[in-house]
């Protein structure tokens, strides 16, 4: 969340792989914003990578059911409180402050910087993949999907 709650970057990440995806949530209706970018995002990756999804209790995933009828993506909710329960995704986010800092306006935030931060985060060898990159990671898994 940006400055003042009005602003967003949404992070999704990949579990296998640790790949992120993130994008700057569309000013507008929340819910209809990040139900369409949602779509959007996890649309172009095999349905073998993108089985569930698990979100806060965030009142922007009201269209829910919605993305799971689109992309058959189940979707489940932390408990209140429960970072932990996201432990990857926080991690993602941590990474991505290194770019935009907590409590910054994100709503002059373009895409392509987004994208490019995430590019660089995925591009960066990682112990938990035993020094692999997210992004090599996730091409090998793509791969094995489409077998």
């Amino acid at each position: 969340m940006g400055k003042g709650n009005k602003s967003a970057i949404v992070t999704l990440v990949e579990r296998s792989s640790r790949l992120l995806v993130a994008f700057a949530l569309r000013p507008g209706n929340r819910s209809d914003n990040m139900r369409d970018q949602l779509i959007e995002a996890l649309g172009v990756m095999p349905a073998t990578l993108r089985r569930t999804l698990t979100w806060d209790r965030g009142s922007e995933m009201a269209k829910h059911a919605e993305v799971t009828a689109a992309l058959g993506t189940l979707v489940y909710f932390c408990d209140p409180a429960s970072p932990w329960q996201r432990a990857s995704n926080e991690n993602a986010n941590g990474l991505l402050r290194q770019y935009f800092r907590k409590g910054a306006d994100l709503s002059t935030v373009e895409q392509a910087e987004v994208r490019f931060a995430a590019d660089e985060i995925n591009g960066r060898p990682r112990a938990v993949l035993d020094w692999d990159s997210a992004t090599a990671r996730f091409a090998s898994l793509q791969t094995v999907a489409a077998l």
